[in-house]
């Protein structure tokens, strides 16, 4: 037995030095680069400590105990009471001190008892205090600045849409997401259950997954009349009994998605052609997975003959050459005065020269094209003549779309012209459309006029939705345009020119060779900002001292000036990224209350460029000629996120994650916030969602701290009182009270919620809530192919 006792402390020992010399080591290298000490004085510190245990000498426990108050000590300077920055710091150096205390290695070191548990007690209350400090710093970040406004009558609250009705992504072609609806309230949400769940049976094929496919179920179903409609992954159409989840049809498109880099469709168009009960009089408008349109007779489910051919419209017309993958659409087309207006989704960050990003209009009939806005022709709308192409590489609107029928105008996100992250070849029509919100006069495509949100875009900050409309309080027609940096810019629809204040201010510059920034960005500084702080060394993180000081090496020997961060051969850290701090999901506007809620997500990138030659000799990407070669194009590793044929550089962007894929930045990471838009003041944030589902080296665990946590989908308010959200990576759908943030149910998902929900009325007369639960790729929550609906009990 004394042979085991005294290895158990030997072992200890050397294991306290060994954990000692990383941090010494560690350390040594951070303050080189102009970093705290305090991990080479650990690291000292517990070499010794472990060199005493070894040798079985009290003197090492006590000098552990020292360890652990200059840990203390520091930790508090430096985070203060913020539980979960102290985690890293304390929770492991206190679990290994709990371990000292114990009689198989403290009884060895002819320590008193009273000693040994006193050092014990020590441990597991610096442990206590941790989550303790934790769940406090939760609540300490609910802010409360303010209350909320009553609600007041609306104008036009409806559209001509039906009050149970949800008939675009944000139910009308305003892009609220604001449903009339009042039954379910703050004093019965809690009584909420599950009325009905269908399987789409569409789930991630063999292969799919090894070849870089991400697959998102990101579908937010549309309900008109007496049907639900939605699409999957895979670009089938569903049609559902609302009450019931019956499924009504189905179709399967033709396609084939094998190219396809990225699996989501986000939901499915309605257009009303003809007289009621005429064949095809109503249609389901959506696109296959390469770059087709197609109709379907929204009571059957069958092709509309007389829609383009056999119910089909081939998107890559006039558009060259489009290899497989490279064009497709992932967002709903917007149905505005008989018209299907899009874009498309364009693999972007591969090279120069993609396929086009023009916006064209089709008649909602015949499918025959009824405009088309090229940036790049002398004049945008003209037709092409024979043999013409439209302009190759320019940016494209391939998020959700806007539209004011009374001004006729659509408003459109624009995306940037491809590559992303090197910009030296930048046409003027590509620097000046490149993250701008568009109006086109829905009748001829002609511009109305634009607003750019960012300057010669080297972050892919592009826009990824329109901008929700509102009647701000004295009348003025407005929309509130997100971005993916955090700016929240409110303009006048009307003409686009700012209502709140926008400046435009000096940023970092030195990026690339042979690439010149813009010298200055614009900031809504009349509207609150969502935009993230510089990081510091105190906000990186990590599960242990050692993790987190990686990544403290990692941020002092990056780039790091915060917003606008140009990409570098060195490698900077960019926060925001291209994920954003609002990414697709947009805001949802309470348009009684001038009331504009968004859940927020906070992940830090890293970025490094890499020469071409040189990217190539490493395997991150593959010789090629270019398009006009006639070589195919080669699919780069999966890894290799920004291959960028054509430039000087290739570009590798990913989520800035340590050796235990935790997070290098300390909670919270993601958050809802509430924005009165009188005072254009925030009433309220919190950081909503837990760690449940986000364990170390992407496992799922039940731990769920109430960090905040990384999200990807959108909000939606009712006249109730209440947002509903399932977009948090915990896998859970929730109901807050739209006065103070206060979450009152939560319902648990079977895989990821990353959707959009929608709100109707049913037949029966209740009031439901469907959400599409089936997990995100990027964001690495549980693939699914749940729809599930929830509703009050029946009478």
């Amino acid at each position: 037995m004394r042979a085991r006792f005294l290895s158990l402390t030997g072992v200890t020992g050397l294991l306290v030095a060994l954990i000692g010399a990383v941090l010494a080591v560690g350390g040594a290298d951070l303050v080189w680069l102009g970093g705290t000490i305090y991990y080479v004085v650990t690291g000292l510190l517990l070499i010794a400590s472990g060199v005493l245990i070894l040798l079985q000498r009290p003197l090492g426990f006590w000098l552990y105990g020292v360890v652990l108050a200059f840990t203390l000590v520091w930790s508090l300077y430096e985070v203060g009471l913020d539980g979960w920055a102290l985690l890293p710091r304390l929770v492991a150096p206190a679990v290994l001190g709990l371990w000292i205390a114990m009689p198989w290695v403290a009884g060895r070191l002819r320590l008193r008892a009273a000693h040994r548990w006193i050092g014990a007690g020590v441990c597991v209350a610096l442990i206590a205090l941790v989550f303790a400090a934790g769940w406090m710093t939760t609540a300490q970040r609910w802010r409360q600045n303010g209350q909320i406004a009553s609600a007041s009558a609306v104008s036009n609250p409806d559209f001509g849409i039906a009050p149970g009705d949800w008939m675009y992504y944000g139910r009308t072609a305003d892009g609220h997401r604001y449903s009339p609806l009042t039954q379910i309230s703050p004093a019965n949400v809690n009584q909420l259950k599950v009325a009905w769940t269908f399987h789409t049976g569409d789930m991630p094929r063999p292969g799919e997954n090894a070849h870089g496919h991400e697959f998102n179920f990101e579908a937010t179903p549309i309900k008109v009349g007496d049907t639900m409609y939605l699409c999957t992954p895979h670009r089938d159409v569903v049609a559902l009994d609302p009450v019931t989840g019956d499924q009504r049809w189905r179709f399967h498109p033709q396609n084939d998605t094998r190219s396809n880099i990225y699996l989501a469709c986000r939901g499915v168009a309605h257009a009303t052609v003809g007289p009621t009960g005429d064949t095809c009089s109503e249609r389901i408008i959506s696109t296959t997975a390469d770059a087709r349109l197609f109709a379907l007779d929204a009571r059957t489910g069958q092709l509309c003959p007389d829609f383009g051919e056999n119910g089909y419209v081939d998107l890559r017309q006039g558009m060259g050459v489009v290899p497989p993958g490279f064009h497709f659409i992932t967002s709903q087309p917007m149905i505005a005065r008989g018209k299907i207006i899009l874009s498309g989704w364009v693999y972007d960050n591969q090279t120069e020269g993609e396929p086009s990003g023009v916006i064209r209009a089709f008649d909602a009939r015949s499918g025959k094209l009824a405009w088309a806005w090229d940036m790049g022709r002398a004049d945008p709308t003209s037709p092409l003549k024979p043999g013409e192409i439209y302009t190759r590489g320019t940016p494209n609107g391939w998020g959700a779309y806007t539209a004011d029928d009374k001004l006729g105008l659509v408003y459109v996100p624009m995306g940037n012209a491809t590559p992303d992250y090197w910009g030296a070849k930048r046409r003027p029509f590509d620097e000046k459309y490149s993250s701008a919100i568009v109006a086109l006069e829905i009748d001829s495509g002609r511009e109305r006029w634009h607003f750019q949100t960012v300057h010669h875009d080297v972050w892919d900050f592009d826009l990824p939705i329109a901008g929700s409309l509102v009647d701000l309080p004295d009348g003025t027609p407005a929309m509130v345009q997100t971005t993916k940096h955090g700016q929240l810019f409110l303009l006048d629809r009307r003409d686009g020119h700012p209502l709140a204040a926008v400046e435009e201010k000096p940023v970092p510059q030195g990026g690339l060779p042979g690439d010149r920034l813009s010298p200055t960005q614009p900031y809504s500084v009349g509207m609150p900002s969502l935009t993230p702080a510089r990081l510091t060394g105190a906000d990186t993180w990590g599960v242990t001292p050692i993790d987190q000081m990686l990544c403290r090496i990692k941020l002092a020997g990056s780039r790091n000036d915060g917003l606008f961060t140009p990409p570098t051969r060195k490698g900077s850290i960019l926060y925001p990224a291209f994920d954003g701090v609002i990414d697709w999901q947009g805001g949802a506007i309470d348009p009684a209350r001038h009331l504009f809620i968004a859940n927020t997500s906070y992940i830090p990138f890293t970025s490094k460029a890499t020469p071409h030659d040189e990217a190539v000799k490493k395997g991150l990407i593959y010789p090629w000629a270019g398009w006009e070669s006639g070589q195919p194009y080669p699919q780069p590793p999966e890894f290799a996120n920004g291959p960028q044929y054509g430039t000087p550089y290739e570009v590798t962007v990913k989520p800035w994650l340590n050796a235990l894929d935790a997070p290098c930045m300390r909670p919270p990471w993601g958050k809802m916030v509430a924005i009165d838009l009188s005072t254009r003041q925030i009433v309220w944030e919190r950081p909503v969602g837990t760690t449940r589902d986000m364990g170390l080296f992407k496992t799922h665990y039940d731990l769920p701290l109430p960090t905040g946590i990384f999200n990807i989908g959108g909000s939606s308010i009712t006249a109730g009182g209440l947002i509903f959200v399932g977009a948090y990576a915990d896998d859970y759908i929730r109901a807050i009270d739209e006065r103070n943030g206060k979450v009152l149910w939560r319902a648990r998902l079977p895989a990821g919620g990353q959707a959009t929900p929608a709100v109707y009325q049913g037949r029966d007369g209740r009031e439901y809530i469907a959400i599409a639960a089936g997990g995100h790729g990027g964001l690495g929550t549980r693939n699914g192919d749940a729809v599930i609906a929830y509703a009050l009990a029946s009478k």
